[in-house]
């Protein structure tokens, strides 16, 4: 039996923990650093503003303690944002065993290193660490829909630990060894759902829509590749997998965050409706841009995306602007 504690109770954090525990064999944490939270999950056992609808399970134990989630567990599961995830990671890692393995489910861009999550986390401690990625929406994992990620990692024996563990009937999980590649795909594919929400928002059609999603797979796969990654990758679950889904699903924050911005709304306007929930293409935009200056990587989706959102662009424009680019080969 593993014990697996599960870092982030929000909506992929408890839709991971009812996941494992459909499948059964594990000892079960889920920790949430508030402890406001915490009580209101023990008390009603589900999840109401991050993920109502779903009862969790009796044997998974939730926790405001960081210190008692991570004692003894095999695997450390971190579902927080992305700009939380190296302060988490600074205060777990003076309790780490050597052998206890970091999965990492978040999927963002440090802002101001460009750094990649499990880069954050190699920069904190030498733990093994593995990066789970891939088309997965909270509300469908947690209901149990058959669903296929990637647990990808440049130690083989990490990815297959946790592909023994995580897996099940309903939760299918590939392994990889491009952890670039995956973690780019997962990232900037939020970029890119946010320009498709704008879309939608401005009421452009289904040429628009698709033009935009393989534009935006061409330039991730760009920048993905400069960065070290392979790009097979980026024509797999975690690239356009992954990218199909959050560009084209109503479930997805990025491209509701999109659709509001499409309709003429402000971004802080459109944060305050959010309640806390957290849209990462948001902060990943400017990160993005960042590493492609880096690397020398033309990113034209993401440089207007970042322009309607930081810089008062008007979507139309940034729409115009993308369509009058000088001609070029494909």
């Amino acid at each position: 039996m593993s014990r697996i504690a599960i870092l982030g109770a929000g909506a992929w954090g408890t839709a991971l923990s009812i996941s494992l525990a459909r499948r059964g064999g594990h000892e079960l944490t889920l920790w949430s650093h508030s402890t406001k939270l915490a009580d209101h999950l023990i008390e009603s056992g589900e999840n109401l503003p991050y993920l109502p609808g779903f009862t969790l399970p009796m044997d998974v134990q939730i926790t405001s303690d960081l210190q008692g989630a991570i004692f003894e567990a095999d695997h450390i599961v971190c579902v927080t944002p992305s700009a939380h995830l190296r302060s988490t990671i600074q205060e777990i890692a003076p309790l780490l065993t050597r052998n206890q393995i970091i999965v990492c489910a978040s999927k963002g861009l440090e802002e101001k290193t460009y750094l990649r999550v499990s880069q954050v986390i190699a920069a904190v401690t030498d733990n093994p660490c593995g990066v789970l990625s891939g088309p997965s929406f909270a509300q469908e994992v947690a209901s149990g829909q058959p669903t296929a990620c990637v647990i990808a990692s440049n130690v083989p024996q990490t990815a297959l630990s946790v592909q023994r563990d995580f897996s099940s009937p309903s939760l299918r999980l590939y392994t990889n060894g491009d952890v670039a590649g995956v973690e780019l795909g997962g990232a900037l594919k939020n970029v890119i759902a946010l320009a498709a929400g704008v879309i939608h928002g401005l009421g452009m059609g289904h040429n628009t829509s698709a033009a935009l999603i393989t534009r935006g797979i061409a330039e991730i796969t760009r920048l993905a590749v400069a960065c070290g990654g392979r790009r097979q990758t980026l024509a797999g679950l975690s690239g356009i997998g992954d990218l199909v889904l959050t560009c084209t699903g109503s479930l997805s924050r990025n491209r509701s965050v999109g659709i509001e911005l499409g309709k003429g709304r402000k971004l802080p306007d459109i944060l305050v409706g959010m309640n806390g929930k957290v849209a990462e293409g948001i902060h990943s935009t400017a990160a993005a841009l960042g590493l492609a200056a880096r690397y020398g990587v033309e990113m034209p989706i993401a440089e207007q995306m970042d322009a309607v959102l930081h810089h008062g662009k008007s979507p139309r424009d940034a729409i115009k602007n993308l369509m009058s680019r000088p001609g070029r080969d494909e």
